[in-house]
């Protein structure tokens, strides 16, 4: 009998990619929802899990998992029977996973930018500066992201640089979506390239960056497929969007959608 713990946060969009998965395998897990901003993934106990100090961690009869792409792939390996999301084809697995790269290497960095400045800059605006560098200083992975941000936040030309990342994301998987025929990015089965670049889409629509994708109607049709899929919804449970856990994006929103 398996034995799943995720430790993960509702908000994080790499936890959200590992819901989506665990959900579409019918795996059940038992979840503990970690407090990024009380520090809980700095936590002696969550360190011996994963010492990278971020979210999310797959503990399976004992052993930790770490990192959401090899998670995903991890699962596909111990279930490959189950909701499968990968090719059987080495060269069309090639294919994915060099499509999985450039998610992680491209769009999936590039939405923490605009996330930053527009949810969580309020939170280190109220810290001292001594707090704030301490933060940094406790971070094994993200110290330098955090530094460049700052208590004022990311500066005009990083966010321009972060749009226009988010942009050439969009108008890869628009060419795949084109290349494939779809309804996935891959065909006619989901897959994980999917998963990898499901919580970017989202994320980009929860913050009103939705427009960038104006030109490329593909991937509002991909975003209304995927919401309607069953494991979307158990993934996203409510506290999963940034604008329900952050009130004063929700008005934000409201607010560009009347001047709209």
């Amino acid at each position: 009998m398996t034995d799943f713990v995720l430790y993960n946060a509702p908000q994080s969009t790499c936890s959200q990619r590992v819901r989506y998965s665990l959900h579409a395998k019918g795996l059940d897990f038992e979840e503990h929802k970690l407090d990024l901003f009380s520090g809980d993934q700095l936590k002696p106990e969550y360190l011996a899990i994963n010492p990278n100090g971020v979210v999310p961690a797959l503990v399976h009869d004992g052993t930790p998992i770490i990192d959401s792409a090899v998670i995903l792939e991890y699962l596909e390996d111990v279930f490959p029977d189950r909701a499968p999301m990968r090719p059987e084809d080495p060269r069309e697995m090639a294919k994915l996973r060099a499509m999985m790269r450039f998610v992680d290497e491209v769009p999936t960095p590039a939405i923490r930018v605009p996330s930053y400045n527009l949810a969580f800059l309020p939170h280190f605006q109220a810290m001292t500066e001594e707090d704030f560098q301490a933060l940094c200083d406790s971070k094994p992975l993200r110290r330098e992201f955090l530094m460049k941000m700052g208590r004022t936040g990311f500066p005009k030309a990083d966010m321009d640089e972060a749009l226009g990342r988010l942009r050439r994301g969009i108008e890869r998987m628009a060419i795949w979506l084109a290349e494939s025929g779809g309804p996935w990015i891959m065909g006619d089965k989901i897959s994980l390239v999917d998963l990898a670049i499901m919580p970017v889409i989202v994320r980009m629509d929860d913050i009103n960056l939705g427009s960038i994708w104006d030109d490329h109607p593909v991937i509002s049709d991909w975003l209304d497929r995927i919401r309607a899929t069953e494991p979307f919804r158990t993934t996203y449970y409510h506290g999963a969007l940034l604008t329900e856990k952050y009130p004063h994006l929700a008005r934000l929103r409201e607010q560009k959608t009347v001047e709209a």
